[in-house]
């Protein structure tokens, strides 16, 4: 395995909070304009899912679907 260009592998980013924290200062060392363009971009795709999410629901229930695969297995 390779280590880190200090030939010690930091072993704090391995947990949840040390990769969170990790997380943010890189975040932190964007540029404004970057750090504004992902968060447009992830409403996008928070938009996209949210209608695409509305347009699966269909108004049958779990009941009558499970009915109807019973029918038609017979």
């Amino acid at each position: 395995m390779s280590d880190t260009a200090g030939g010690e592998i930091d072993w704090s980013l391995t947990t949840w909070q040390g990769a969170r924290r990790e997380q943010m200062w890189r975040w932190v060392a964007l540029p404004h304009e970057t750090i504004l363009a992902a968060l447009e971009e992830m409403q996008e795709i928070a938009d996209w899912l949210h209608s695409a999410r509305a347009k699966s629901h269909t108004s049958v229930s779990a009941p009558d679907v499970l009915s109807a695969e019973k029918d038609t297995k017979k």
